[in-house]
């Protein structure tokens, strides 16, 4: 068999998206526009000094561009056509995908012909990156809609390094494991030398399925995957060796490391004089209220917006919030307007919003002030700086990036942070108000306890939250996964694996137990067949 081709590329990167959007104008001219996102921002440095290459999709059906440079990189489109955007994209992605790995908070959609389009797209994101990739170059594979190319990228070329970052969560395997697929995912996600997960638990949940499916050995963060291509070992020597058993295997590395943010950005964008004035006059528009509250979310059922509302409505009716003195900003930035689930869920929350200010509202000041667009950066910084109280009441998230936004943007040291337990965030930001979304009396408390929080209290958490999204921004964790693939893990990140080796063994032995309680009873049963009125912040920032 002829050795695969190969590319002048030491670094690729591969994700469903580019870096950089196809736009095509009302007179047929086309450019290509600058995608803004924490992963753009992320990698752009490490991807100009290695002169790498970054392969995906244009976001434009049909569309077929030859490999150009941008600023820098490298850019290697990927022809998607309309109908593989509907099955593969907006089918297994988002309808089969998405809400499994959330929790089934909205029931999974299976069809065969969705994950045959996910198998082929999947193939030709491999191929694209097999091509672009140098002898031993590095490959790094981004996220959910991509489960399939470790694996059939070492098929095709053993002798590179693959990483993969999943970047919304992995569910529990009594979830996992209703995917009819499940084995092949799993399969595909080995294929890399390193998977990286947003939480221990997360990464927990996958080195249990990979037991539970494939009767692989696993030890805190690792699994010994089988090798039975001889090329395959002699190609990546540095990761194989002999198991106990005296098989020869590959070890893979499963483990958290959680994403975030572009901090120093923030920071800057807070400072400016301007972004100050606006923040200034969002109060002002708003009546010049006593509190400030901020959801900010992408408008999807995994969000929670529905519960915050809830909650923020029953205290309004119960007369612990006064809408003279408090307001709430809900920004729903617009997502997957044609799929019906989401078409429903717009729907709920325009109706409970017009019903709350309908209610409540006041001449001079409204209940809830909606906003069903996307904000740029600047008018996001201006709202963080306006927010006494910003919540985030995700139902499963990932990581939730708005939260650490929130707390680099409070140069100030002020403001509260109220932050779902379920969100990934809060593994680190534990100086937060943690909540659970679902209880709404602990919602509702939680919030009030946030607009009666002492100034100094709020300094105290602010400062620590500060401290943690400035020392762990998304440039170490970039830094800290790449060095993890290359294995060069230096001594900090050394004892950071060791801290999360030791918190998933504490969570599968706790697991453990709990599943075989959960047996033991089920077994048996086959066997037998009011808190205070709320007050003001002191001397909120922007009054």
């Amino acid at each position: 068999m002829s050795n695969p081709a190969t590319g002048p590329y030491d670094l690729v990167v591969v994700s469903n998206r580019l870096p950089v959007d196809k736009v095509v104008a009302d007179d047929g001219s086309e450019s290509w526009r600058a995608s803004p996102g924490g992963l753009v921002t992320a990698l752009e440095p490490i991807m100009r000094a290695s002169e790498g290459a970054w392969v995906g999709w244009a976001g434009v059906p049909d569309d077929r561009s030859d490999p150009f440079e941008n600023d820098g990189i490298s850019i290697v489109p990927v022809t998607l056509s309309a109908d593989e955007v509907e099955l593969y994209y907006e089918g297994f992605s988002n309808d089969t995908l998405w809400p499994l790995y959330h929790d089934v908070i909205a029931p999974p959609t299976y069809h065969r012909d969705w994950w045959d389009s996910y198998v082929e797209v999947n193939q030709r994101f491999a191929d694209r990156a097999a091509g672009s990739a140098a002898q031993g170059a590095t490959v790094w594979v981004q996220d959910y809609q991509l489960q399939l190319v470790p694996k059939m990228l070492r098929e095709i070329r053993p002798d590179l390094t693959i990483g993969f970052f999943n970047h919304i969560p992995f569910p529990a395997y009594g979830i996992f494991s209703q995917l009819p697929w499940r084995t092949q995912i799993i399969e595909g996600l080995l294929g890399a030398d390193v998977i990286g997960f947003q939480r221990v638990a997360d990464a927990g949940n996958f080195t249990r399925a990979v037991r539970r499916l494939l009767g692989y050995t696993t030890k805190a963060q690792t699994v010994e995957v089988p090798v039975a291509d001889s090329a395959e070992s002699d190609a990546r020597t540095t990761r194989t060796r002999l198991s106990r058993r005296g098989q020869q295997v590959r070890t893979v590395t499963a483990r958290a490391f959680p994403i975030s943010i572009d901090t120093a950005s923030f920071v800057e964008l807070a400072q400016r004089p301007e972004i100050q004035a606006r923040a200034r006059e969002i109060r002002h528009e708003l009546g010049d209220p006593d509190v400030v509250m901020l959801g900010v979310d992408r408008l999807d059922y995994t969000k929670g917006i529905g519960h915050r509302l809830k909650a923020y409505g029953e205290l309004i009716e119960d007369g612990k919030i006064d809408v003279g003195h408090a307001s709430l900003i809900q920004v729903a930035s617009p997502s997957r307007e044609r799929v019906k689930t989401y078409m429903q869920l717009r729907d709920e929350i325009e109706l409970t919003v017009g019903r709350i200010n309908g209610d409540f509202s006041t001449i001079s000041h409204s209940a809830i002030s909606y906003l069903h667009q996307g904000r740029p950066r600047e008018e996001m910084a201006a709202l963080y700086l306006a927010a006494d109280i910003m919540l985030v009441t995700a139902l499963r998230d990932g990581m939730n990036l708005v939260a650490k936004e929130y707390v680099a943007s409070r140069f100030d040291n002020d403001g509260v942070l109220v932050l779902s337990e379920f969100a990934g965030a809060a593994d680190e930001l534990k100086q937060a108000l943690l909540v659970n979304p679902h209880d709404i009396q602990g919602l509702k408390e939680a919030i009030l306890k946030a607009i009666a929080m002492p100034r100094s209290e709020r300094v105290r958490r602010m400062r620590a939250l500060r401290k943690r999204v400035t020392e762990y921004d998304v440039a170490h964790w970039s830094k800290s996964f790449l060095d993890e693939l290359a294995g060069r893990t230096s001594a900090q990140s050394a004892a950071e694996a060791a801290e999360v080796a030791d918190a998933i063994d504490a969570a599968e032995t706790a697991e453990a137990a709990a599943g075989d309680a959960a047996d033991a009873a089920a077994a048996a049963e086959t066997a037998a067949t009011g808190t205070a009125a709320a007050h003001p912040l002191d001397g909120g920032s922007q009054k």
